[in-house]
């Protein structure tokens, strides 16, 4: 019997193991991308805290989903509830990042931040939280919105990632052209006054 309840994780390990070493490879990733808008202040902590960090979390949640299913259960009813909680938890923390979102004065949102960094993560971490009740009253089949889960958080990370990557890139260069601007303003200036005393 306990055989029985075990094989359907063990079925699904090859695809953990995919989506785990993803989420931690991106994670990775997503520190480059912080020091990268560091450098240019392109995200002041607020909006940090509402578009760069949650990234990450995602990235943590396909992760731990991954580590989840992954790991020998004995039953279960056990899996599911460590699944549940990790979808409450994700649930509160987006509500966390759309406050620090709502906070923060640098950024407009627009449809497709709304979309990308709230409804769609709230809605992967709420999917899980449903198919872990499910899966405690032996729905097996429920094994498959979880994994639904953790590719959707996946591919969330990756958008956002490309799209903070994106804004960075354009801040940066609007940023070098206002130096450069300033910079031949300035030169000119002093250019001028010394060609003209000597």
């Amino acid at each position: 019997m306990e055989h029985a309840i075990v094989l359907p994780f063990a079925s699904w390990e090859s695809f953990y193991v995919i989506v785990g070493s993803s989420a931690a490879a991106l994670t990775g990733l997503q520190f480059v991308v912080i020091v990268l808008g560091a450098e240019v202040r392109a995200l002041n902590v607020t909006a940090m805290r509402a578009f760069a960090t949650p990234t990450i979390i995602h990235f943590c949640g396909a992760l731990l989903i991954s580590a989840i299913l992954s790991a020998p259960w004995h039953t279960v009813e056990s899996a599911a509830v460590c699944l549940m909680i990790c979808g409450v938890v994700g649930l509160g923390y987006v509500a966390n990042a759309l406050r620090h979102a709502k906070s923060q004065k640098e950024y407009q949102l627009v449809l497709e931040d709304w979309l990308w960094h709230f409804i769609l993560p709230a809605t992967a971490y709420l999917t899980l939280v449903v198919a872990s009740i499910e899966l405690q009253m032996g729905t097996i089949s429920a094994l498959f919105a979880i994994a639904a889960s953790a590719v959707f958080l996946l591919f969330i990370g990756i958008h956002n990632s490309w799209d903070s990557v994106t804004y960075i890139a354009l801040e940066r260069a609007r940023s070098q052209a206002a130096e450069g601007k300033s910079a031949v303003a300035e030169g000119d200036g002093p250019a001028s006054t010394d060609q003209v005393s000597s």
